[in-house]
Formats: C-alpha cells, sequence, structure tokens
C-alpha cells in the first residue's frame, strides 16, 4: 500500500481532523483515509458542461440586457499582388 505525506497543514484544520476522529473512534490518519474515500467514491465522474456551470452558479441573480453592438458590414479584401 502506498504512503502519503502531506506538510503545511494549519493548526486549525489539524484539530478539526483530530476532532473528528476522536468522534469517530478512529486515528487521524484512519480519519483522513475514510474522508478521501468517501469524498472520491462520491465523486460525479460527468463533468457538467462549462457554459452550463456558469449559468447554474450565476441564475440565481437575475438576467441583464446586453445593448445591440452596431457593426458594419464586412469588407472585401484587397491583394495586391
Amino acid at each position: 500500500m502506498a504512503a502519503m505525506t502531506i506538510r503545511n497543514i494549519d493548526e486549525a484544520l489539524k484539530r478539526k481532523l483530530r476532532i473528528r476522529a476522536a468522534t469517530h473512534g478512529r486515528s487521524m490518519e484512519d480519519e483522513a483515509r475514510a474522508i478521501l474515500r468517501a469524498v472520491l467514491a462520491s465523486e460525479d465522474p460527468v463533468t457538467v458542461p462549462l457554459g452550463e456551470a456558469i449559468q447554474r452558479r450565476f441564475s440565481a441573480l437575475g438576467g441583464v440586457e446586453l445593448p445591440d453592438i452596431v457593426r458594419e458590414p464586412i469588407r472585401d479584401v484587397e491583394l495586391d499582388g
């Protein structure tokens, strides 16, 4: 089985992990393993398209009306050669 070391964990996070581990009657290492297992098992392998994710995130804010952009017709390109 592979070993992993996680460095630079702030004290508040370490304290929360210690409390959570004690609540579940596990060591901190076992608790971290259980957290990883639970999170990765529930991960949805289907990714949401970017546009849909943006729409979901901001739909509660309401929409905005953007002004029409006045554009010029496409001009022919003259190539001197």
